[in-house]
């Protein structure tokens, strides 16, 4: 298969290239990456999905929220709100992602979005997080009953990976961390199965 693989420079995208790499052809994208695509900017992701030619799968890897406590968030509008980051980059994000990809995937082709333990275990400070998390969950569901022409989708939910406790493990405390290679098989269950309209939970 030819896969695009959104975020294939960061921990988690690393992981998902060496465990798919060694079957399928994978083509790398990102904000640094050699095929440029910001899931924040529709014309980016349009733009490089035209010049991928022909595509069996789409897979993200990408997405950011901001991690602050609920008592130091205020009132705002779109755009103002500390929300707005998770809103417009993780979630957006990836909706758009996905319309964008219904349109261009050969048929019977998959969508593997990146959701996180946070939508089901929330933490301090992690409310946009989980927001972001069970939005996108919750989009899966119901855009696998519309996909057309046999397109299936699904989300990997990966607890902390271990690779990034340095940065994140004040903020989870108690959690036992999963390998970004543990993930990774997630991806393969997602691209390679045949279900849709799922959450794969990994940790």
């Amino acid at each position: 298969m030819r896969i695009l693989l959104v975020g294939a420079g960061g921990t988690l995208g690393r992981a998902v290239a060496a465990e798919l790499g060694s079957r399928h052809e994978i083509i790398a994208a990102g904000r640094n990456a050699a095929l440029t695509l910001d899931i924040t900017d529709p014309a980016s992701i349009a733009a490089a999905l035209a010049g991928c030619g022909e595509l069996d799968a789409v897979a993200c890897a990408a997405g950011h929220v901001n991690f602050r406590p609920l008592d130091a968030i205020t009132p705002a509008a779109i755009g103002e709100s500390v929300y707005t980051l998770g809103l417009a980059d993780k979630l957006m994000g990836q909706v758009n992602l996905t319309l964008a990809a219904r349109d261009v995937l050969r048929e019977g082709g998959s969508i593997t979005l990146i959701s996180g333990i946070l939508a089901d275990s929330p933490i301090a400070a992690g409310s946009s997080a989980s927001m972001v998390n069970g939005a996108l969950e919750a989009f899966v569901r119901a855009a696998a009953i519309e996909l057309p022409r046999g397109l299936r989708i699904n989300c990997v939910s990966p607890g902390v990976l271990s690779e990034s406790m340095a940065d994140y493990g004040p903020f989870f405390r108690g959690f036992r961390p999963v390998a970004a290679a543990d993930a990774a098989l997630a991806y393969s269950r997602s691209i390679e199965g045949r279900q849709t309209g799922q959450v794969y939970r990994v940790g």
